[in-house]
């Protein structure tokens, strides 16, 4: 058995050991210890304050362009570390090689792009004009512009166990851009992983003192400390996104808070694609990939997959053949494609919901049984549930599971079974039936926060819809959480202040203008 390690937090400047109460971590794949956590003797009131009074004037007088090589060199660190985050991410959150390199290459790959998106802004310091400006008064003499300044306060960024690494840099990419610091809190699950980048980045010293700290456990009373120029974004479950939406505190101060919460995404095939369409393979292979992959716990997985009728037995005949051939275990091991959940909680959870599932489903492949006597195995389970079932449309299972619904194939239908949903992050269809894709495009755009189209042309050369892309919206409306992340230099949004000023044009064009 090897030794603990002690998963540090990183504030004031210095790396601070846990104090009194800790949590272990563990291995997923065999259920032996790792590391332990914790946050007791933290002063989160000192925390806050280092980050505003030291971290926020340094960033800030850095500009955006200074402040996008700092995110360039960030990558460069992180990437030079590659290899052993690999192997870490195996051990600790349970992940194939190839899985691992989703997370951490996305980390990089976020933060080198909002590197390179800092070149539009170039030359730009304290503050970027909002669109044009404007006319208020009976002459152009009288003037208006739009500006967006970075907030004075700071950035706390409630991170998910599922992508350690990626989620705590897509959400430092936009707030350190923007010019406002960081307080980072991993999932508790994969801690350790988030814990060695965090080390990566200090050591790096790439970015100034109090730019970056790092919470290794519990926030303790850090958000009843927050202010009105602070920012707290969360990615994790409804239940608890709402809880933190209703912190006293945060509600007097009026913090913004930004949540990415819970999703049931739909993938439909249209009536006019047949088995032997190239889109189809596509469809087939998607679907098996957010089933399998992260062993289903991504966000932007397919929960619900969408079927014309007459198609329904050949897509059934298909997945249930490709999912299992899914060699399933240890990701150490030669030949898995899959490995365990990340923890004994989300087991247990997958399990329940599995069960739920089934009151109003048919268990395809896959199931509650344990398939190995230790780690938090579960097999790739795929169901089978009539359109009008509530359950489907109400509880998102994070696993590997989905269930296939067969409707009639008129477009309307779809668009009601997909918006039944609540709100989603992501909704993808697969038609060459370009009527068909734009009225569904239409209807369901309102209740998504991204439509991906597949179709004969792009199929093999688009990206799969489970993909977070820097430039493109990540965010979802109702169920989703309400909240809006990365879209390029829009991903600043949340960090910054649009303000307007108003005075003589000569004055505010000259200085505020575009």
């Amino acid at each position: 058995m090897t030794s603990l390690k002690t998963l540090s937090s990183y504030v004031l400047g210095r790396w601070h050991a846990p104090e009194g109460d800790t949590r272990t971590v563990v291995d997923p794949s065999t259920e032996e210890p790792l590391g332990e956590l914790g946050t007791a003797g933290i002063d989160f009131g000192a925390v806050l304050d280092h980050a505003r009074t030291i971290g926020g004037p340094a960033l800030r007088s850095l500009g955006f362009g200074g402040r996008g090589k700092l995110l360039a060199d960030l990558a460069g660190a992180i990437h030079g570390a590659r290899e052993e985050l690999l192997d870490l991410s195996m051990a600790c959150a349970g992940t194939t090689r190839s899985d691992a390199k989703f997370d951490l290459d996305g980390a990089t790959g976020t933060l080198a792009a909002y590197g390179q998106f800092a070149a539009e802004l170039e030359g730009r310091g304290a503050f970027l004009p909002d669109g044009e400006g404007v006319q208020l008064g009976r002459t152009a003499r009288f003037w208006g512009q739009h500006i967006l300044v970075p907030r004075r306060g700071v950035a706390v960024h409630i991170n998910a166990f599922n992508f350690p690494a990626w989620n705590m840099a897509e959400k430092m990419a936009c707030s350190l851009l923007a010019g406002v610091p960081v307080i980072e809190k991993p999932g508790t699950a994969t801690a350790m992983l988030a814990w060695r980048v965090a080390e990566v980045i200090v050591d790096s010293g790439v970015l100034p003192e109090g730019a970056f700290q790092f919470l290794c456990g519990s926030t303790g009373d850090l958000l009843d400390r927050m202010g009105p120029q602070d920012v707290l974004a969360f990615t994790g479950s409804s239940a608890t996104g709402a809880l933190l939406r209703g912190n006293a505190n945060l509600v007097r101060h009026n913090v913004h808070v930004n949540v990415e919460a819970d999703s049931l995404n739909a993938a439909v095939l249209a009536p006019d694609v047949d088995t032997d369409a190239e889109i189809y393979g596509q469809f087939l292979a998607n679907i098996e990939t957010d089933i399998r992959q992260k062993t289903g716990q991504k966000c932007t997985a397919v929960r619900r997959i969408l079927v014309p009728e007459a198609m329904l037995d050949a897509v059934r005949e298909d997945l249930v053949a490709g999912l299992g051939r899914i060699a399933i275990g240890d990701p150490r091991e030669d030949g898995v494609r899959m490995g365990p959940l990340a923890s004994a909680d989300a087991l247990r959870s997958v399990r329940e919901g599995i069960a739920k599932l089934a009151e109003e489903s048919e268990i395809l492949t896959g199931g509650v049984d344990a398939i190995r006597e230790k780690g938090f195995f579960v097999a790739p389970t795929l169901l089978l549930a009539p359109g009008d079932a509530e359950v489907v449309h109400e509880l998102e299972v994070f696993g590997p599971v989905a269930t296939l619904i067969p409707y009639s194939g008129d477009v309307e239908t779809a668009i009601e079974l997909v918006n039944r949903g609540g709100g989603g992050l992501v909704a993808s269809l697969y038609s060459n039936d370009r009527a068909w894709t734009e009225a569904a495009v239409e209807g369901i755009s309102p209740w998504h926060g991204r439509v991906w189209i597949g179709s004969d042309r792009v199929a093999g050369q688009a990206l799969a819809p489970g993909m977070v892309l820097p430039a493109s919206q990540h965010g979802g409306p109702g169920r989703a959480g309400g909240g809006s992340e990365l879209g390029g230099l829009r991903g600043l949004e949340p960090y910054l202040q649009r303000t307007a000023v108003q005075g003589f044009q000569g004055l505010v064009a000259a200085s505020f203008g575009a």
